[in-house]
């Protein structure tokens, strides 16, 4: 079942068009990615799902019906642009947050120590925000942005700014919520974490939807044509051998001190050819039909629509 529908939604500012037609479902229980290049759309959309704006037309559904003001208790967003009152205690402004989005005073407080435990900066609770790292900030903020438990979780960039310890704190909360059962949309220029914990993804270029689907589908969709070999010998000899049968090469060491060689087959061409072209020019230890990075589909998806 799906929490949000978005359908052809178009978004026009001064001559400029910020959405051409865009459509997107978002199912209920799922880490949904929303990817593109800076001046895509992407920030116009969330503003328009978080109800900041209206599409000139098109409309969202949220939970069954016409998105309205009211909805907006439901969702969670946590921005790119991020800002919290710099002489405010810490521990207040978490309480004063919370007691916005609807829980009491005693709800807040007691949700918020579990949580600032949990990500451990219990003790900066009555320190002033302006004594915060940039990163101790964000997990505050992504606190504040999940705590009342809303049916829609919106983050922006939610891993800018943090080391890679932190990173994966927070990644492994995010996959928690969402077995949780909460949905979530996750704005990002980072495709490793998009391989990491996006089921879906949309993705948006010069206002329009050019890619959706499924992370590990679209990756087998793209691979086609992509192997690995490794081997003992000269990486020249193997590539002038190989270079009437593929599109492209790349070279890495390999496990054991060989060489690996990735390859793009071209389309006309058998890969059992490239099998027997390789072993006569060195000894093969492997070859393996190997995934598509999300990096190189997005570029090769953005490049495309030039």
């Amino acid at each position: 079942m799906d929490l949000l529908t978005v359908s052809e939604v178009t978004k026009n500012y001064a001559g400029h068009k910020a959405l051409d037609n865009v459509s997107l479902s978002v199912e209920q229980g799922c880490v949904y990615g929303l990817l593109g290049p800076n001046g895509a759309g992407k920030t116009t959309l969330i503003r328009i799902i978080n109800h900041i704006t209206a599409p000139d037309s098109g409309c969202v559904v949220f939970d069954g019906h016409t998105l309205t003001q009211n909805d907006v208790a439901q969702i969670g967003y946590l921005p790119e642009e991020r800002g919290l009152y710099k002489k405010m205690k810490v521990g207040d402004q978490a309480v004063f947050f919370a007691r916005l989005k609807g829980l009491s005073k005693t709800e807040a407080t007691r949700a918020l120590k579990e949580w600032f435990e949990r990500f451990e900066i219990s003790s900066w609770w009555n320190r002033k925000v302006e004594e915060l790292s940039k990163g101790m900030a964000q997990k505050v903020q992504f606190i504040v942005t999940v705590l009342h438990n809303p049916k829609l979780l919106i983050f922006d960039e939610p891993f800018s700014g943090f080391d890679p310890i932190n990173a994966n704190l927070l990644r492994d909360e995010i996959l928690h919520l969402r077995d949780k059962g909460a949905t979530i949309i996750f704005s990002t220029h980072n495709m490793a974490s998009v391989e990491e914990i996006c089921d879906n993804i949309t993705l948006i270029n010069k206002g329009r939807n050019i890619l959706t689907g499924k992370v590990d589908e679209i990756r087998r969709n793209f691979s086609r044509g992509r192997y690995s070999i490794d081997f003992d010998g000269n990486p020249s000899e193997l590539a002038a051998v190989l270079d009437p049968a593929i599109s492209s090469f790349s070279l890495e060491e390999a496990p054991r001190g060989r060489n690996r060689m990735n390859i793009v087959v071209k389309d006309e061409v058998d890969v059992r050819r490239v099998i027997e072209l390789a072993n006569g020019v060195t000894r093969l230890a492997a070859f393996n039909e190997t995934l598509a990075s999300m990096n190189d589909i997005f570029i090769n998806a953005v490049s495309g629509q030039k």
